[in-house]
């Protein structure tokens, strides 16, 4: 049990992965003894476990998340002159797989609830020129994936999940990275599923496409040494493979965690008079929405955020802004043209938002120290103003 008077951490990855370390060292130990270090049997199992997970018929391994979100662009001839709708809260993977490949993005603003790429924004983005579309399935919570896709469909345009923080959710009862051309998965550490390093995986409903894409994540290379297309070597290794069939079959039960936790911080949050416009506003949940939490996001009004954040910091309570700069300000995206009072939304979130420890088995003691933490920033400022 955690000592919660020592402080909270943001994440505890080892506390997480404890319970499960004998099944991570057999695993292991299978794959060191086999020497099959790629393209082992685990990773084959992996990607047909993730489909079945996914309700998918296809997935493909492939080295990161990041890779997982460029593959499929490259999959689809993407290049100069192209566009790629997408929103710019997100993290850098979800605009960087665009200009690699000489394409141009183009923000689309977010609802100001969720956080999640406004499919209102979506289409009053789209131009002749838009060859997909990306929206990011942010913070464990799908966006309004039946509306992005109708609007997609209606014009002939892929959409690319960006569900690297959401394995496990769903919408209208239809998992994440099932609605797109393709899903794009993370298995970085900190993710809900997270491995050992760094991997992703690609879901596709079509076979078709689950082909090409592998093909690209091999080097564009079939048979051995005859390579069809200029692709990437991006390979998810068999250690990965075997730490992530483990982690799977314990998925359930963690995000099981992360939704009591919510409630719990909902609830705390609530009970100690801290909610209201001018201090604390809880993350809103779409009520057709499965909510997997990698986060939970609070907004901290009239600019006091950062004050907030460094309050707690210096008593020990991990705390982290995702995103404190929004990709359309990012030094290397300045060059582009946009709409800045378009992103409105994104740029008031990006001054407001701040995410709270979440981690599956972060307890109930942690979770009050954290919440006690604003209440004495809120009294202490109440006391000064007095």
């Amino acid at each position: 049990m955690a000592d919660a008077s020592r402080g909270v951490p943001l994440l505890d990855v080892n506390r997480d992965n404890r319970p499960h370390r004998e099944e991570f060292i057999e695993a292991l130990t299978e794959v060191v003894d086999s020497g099959r270090f790629l393209f082992g049997p685990d990773v084959t199992a992996l990607e047909n476990e993730i489909a079945t997970y996914c309700q998918v018929d296809n997935a493909v391994g492939c080295a990161s998340g990041s890779d997982a979100l460029l593959l499929p662009l490259m999959a689809l001839g993407i290049g100069p002159g192209d566009e790629v709708i997408v929103p710019s809260f997100t993290f850098f993977a979800s605009v960087s797989c665009i200009t690699r490949l000489g394409a141009t993005p183009v923000f689309a603003d977010i609802c100001p609830d969720t956080f999640n790429i406004d499919p209102e924004a979506i289409r009053a983005a789209i131009t002749s020129r838009t060859r997909a579309i990306i929206p990011v399935h942010l913070f464990g919570q799908c966006v309004q994936i039946d509306r992005i896709c109708q609007i997609a469909g209606d014009r002939d345009i892929p959409v690319i999940e960006d569900a690297a923080q959401a394995i496990g959710a769903a919408y209208h009862s239809r998992p994440a990275g099932s609605w797109g051309s393709v899903g794009c998965f993370s298995f970085y550490p900190t993710k809900n599923l997270g491995g050992m390093g760094d991997g992703g995986m690609m879901t596709a409903t079509d076979a078709g496409t689950a082909d090409r894409l592998r093909l690209f994540a091999g080097h564009g290379m079939r048979p051995r040494y005859y390579h069809q297309v200029v692709g990437i070597n991006s390979r998810l290794d068999t250690f990965q493979a075997a730490v992530l069939r483990v982690k799977l079959r314990h998925l359930s039960d963690a995000v099981q965690d992360r939704q009591t936790n919510a409630e719990r911080y909902s609830r705390l949050l609530k009970d100690s008079h801290l909610v209201a416009a001018d201090q604390v506003v809880l993350p809103t949940v779409d009520p057709n929405a499965f909510h997997v939490w990698n986060q939970y996001s609070i907004r901290v009004g009239e600019g006091r955020r950062d004050a907030l954040r460094a309050y707690m910091s210096e008593r020990g309570i991990g705390s982290e802004i995702y995103y404190p700069v929004p990709m359309h300000q990012q030094e290397c995206f300045t060059h582009l043209d946009f709409d800045r009072d378009a992103l409105a939304e994104t740029e008031r979130a990006s001054q407001e938002i701040l995410n709270l420890p979440i981690f599956p088995s972060l307890t109930e003691a942690e979770q009050s120290r954290v919440v006690d933490c604003i209440s004495g920033f809120y009294a202490a400022g109440a006391k000064a103003a007095a």
